[in-house]
Order: structure tokens, then sequence, then C-alpha cells
């Protein structure tokens, strides 16, 4: 039994030096914060970076106010998830570039864009359905990231 218990804290040790070393390695500590410089740890990224900076939003909202929930438990869930899913993606290769945003994503874009911008989309009446759902990059398609 006591084999067992050794080989198993073994690969639980190496497990967790290299889940520390690459956590380190790919700056991860970056993400916990709102520091918009932290979506630019990876090239794929740069397009986006460098448009946002030029964007009519970039005096106004970082990466986490338009790509995150308002709630604290939605913003870190999707975090994470983005977070696991660009780690996966990136060290596979596996992902389109230019790099898009998924439906997901998009959804807590356009519900950001209707909040910060309520009183002016208050007003206005959609007649959507799931085929002719009108979103605001539909029209604004550089206004968050310069096109």
């Amino acid at each position: 039994m006591g084999k067992v218990y050794l080989i198993i804290t073994i690969f639980v040790g190496i497990a967790a030096g290299l889940g520390g070393a690459t956590f380190y390695y790919a700056k991860g500590y970056s993400y916990l914060q709102d520091d918009p410089a932290a979506c630019d740890n990876c090239h794929i990224m740069d397009n986006q970076f460098y448009s946002w900076q030029r964007s009519s939003h970039r005096s106004v909202a970082t990466c986490n106010d338009c790509h995150t929930p308002k709630n604290f438990a939605g913003k870190w869930l999707t975090k994470g998830l983005n977070g696991w899913n660009h780690s996966y993606a990136f060290t596979t290769g596996d992902f389109h570039e230019p790099i898009q945003v998924n439906r997901r994503n998009r959804n807590i874009a356009e519900e950001n864009c209707r909040y910060c911008h309520q009183m002016v989309v208050s007003n206005l009446t959609f007649h959507e359905t799931e085929d002719t759902k009108i979103e605001c990059t539909s029209c604004h398609r550089s206004v968050g990231h310069m096109k």
C-alpha cells in the first residue's frame, strides 16, 4: 500500500510542478486582473489589443467590461472557461486564425453593449427571432475593435 501512495504522491507532485511552471511561464497570474495587456500575452490577440487601443472604447472599457458577465460568478466562470479553451487551442494549434469569438462570448458582449448603452437602446423595439437576431455589431462592427 505504501508504494501506491508514493507513486501517487510523485505523480501529483510532478503534475503540480508542471502546472505551476506552465501557469508562471504563460503569465496565467495576469489573467486574474482587469489589465487589457493580459489579453495581449499571446500574439494571436495582437490585432484585437491594438485595435482596442485605437477604438472609442479605450477610455471607458477594458476587455472584461465587454467580454465577461457583470456578475462575480459569471465573470470568473467565463474567465476560467475561456482560459481553459485558449490554453487547449493554443497548445494544440487547433484554432481559427484570425481568432474568432464564439457564440457564447458574442452573446455576453451583446448583453454588455445593451447594458452600457441602455439609455440609447431602451427605446428601440427589436422584433427578433432566432433567425433575425439583431446584434449591436451588425451595424457597429468597429466600435470595440477598429476594423
